[in-house]
């Protein structure tokens, strides 16, 4: 059922010239913790109009400011020049109200990853053509326009992801944290290409075209691998959460890495897998520990990424290969915890 939209977005479509005077009607969506969203009903067809949260929907209190929706409003920007159709195209942002209009997408033919992964529908070729499109849209950026005109950004990143993930988990862990610490430092001051952030299965739908890439809240100037390791670490726990298809989601893993290494071509790619590998493990354990932990896993399954990930972060990995057949041996069994 449609319901008249929050005035603050109303307001926004209206200075856009997207929406008239009167009511301004749609639905609310589900799923995200950062903003406010909602498919909105024009005279043209619908809309996606989202609106960043100053406190974040999760247990603890962690609050960002709301201008990250202008750094996502200009990444899908940027995404949309670099290989269009890998992800969502922005319509307009109305840096008054925070309030930034994209293309709808249709769910009933852009199903959510997440959606497809949690009921054992893992295709490998999908996990590969993500790492495809993420290392031709990291490579764009490598060799575009001057990073430094991200530079705003990074406060952001470090509010969004390096203080509520890694140091966070470095509290909950005095005795990793020299090894977390460092990883988050490494994090804070790299500027190799415009990252996204947040390349969750969540934030990307499978289309008929192939993976479109949405949410880019977090985008700044960073380390690819950031973007690598986040995402093949939620196969990497999908692998403890299903342990049926944990082969598939480990092969899903290795195809991501795979493709988006091959597609590497701004720095040498050995040194950006060994930088994913080793953080791969800290971002595994942020999701049981950290501020966003992943809503899935049960207590058995928490304490199995708690063993395996404590290890992989005191021994660190050299590779891929390496992580992934560690991974697949530390979580044969439920471990203690760190």
């Amino acid at each position: 059922m449609t319901a008249e939209v929050p005035a603050e977005i109303a307001a926004g479509l209206r200075r856009l010239g997207l929406a008239g005077p009167g009511p301004v009607r749609g639905e609310p969506l589900t799923g995200g913790v950062s903003s406010d969203v909602w498919r909105v009903d024009l005279p043209d067809g619908p809309v996606c109009a989202k609106r960043a949260l100053p406190r974040l929907k999760v247990e603890g209190d962690w609050r960002a400011p709301t201008e990250r929706s202008g750094w996502e409003a200009r990444w899908l920007a940027l995404a949309a020049e670099l290989l269009p159709g890998a992800a969502c195209r922005p319509l307009g942002y109305d840096a008054d109200g925070g309030v930034l209009v994209l293309e709808w997408l249709d769910p009933s033919v852009h199903r959510v990853w997440k959606e497809r992964l949690a009921a054992g529908d893992v295709d490998v070729p999908v996990a590969a053509e993500v790492g495809r499109r993420l290392a031709i849209l990291h490579s764009g950026a490598a060799r575009g326009r001057p990073l430094s005109e991200w530079e705003p950004a990074r406060e952001l990143f470090a509010t969004l992801r390096i203080d509520p993930y890694l140091a966070a988990t470095a509290r909950a862990h005095p005795r990793l944290a020299p090894h977390i610490e460092a990883l988050a430092g490494g994090l804070a001051s790299a500027a190799i290409t415009v990252i996204h952030g947040d390349v969750s299965p969540k934030n990307i739908l499978l289309g008929p075209d192939g993976p479109v890439l949405l949410d880019a809240e977090c985008a700044s100037p960073g380390d690819p691998a950031f973007d690598l390791a986040f995402c093949a670490n939620h196969l990497l726990l999908k692998a403890v959460w299903r342990p049926a298809g944990r082969a598939r989601y480990i092969d899903a893993a290795r195809a991501l890495a795979a493709a988006y290494l091959d597609g590497a071509d701004w720095e040498p790619a050995g040194g950006l897998e060994a930088r994913a590998a080793r953080l791969l493990p800290a971002l595994a354990l942020a999701r049981v520990d950290g501020l966003s932990p992943v809503e899935y896993l049960g207590a058995d399954a928490r304490r199995t990424v708690r063993h395996a990930a404590a290890r992989l972060v005191e021994r660190p990995p050299d590779g891929f290969a390496d992580l992934t057949a560690r991974w697949l041996d530390l979580t044969d069994t439920p471990g203690e915890p760190a």
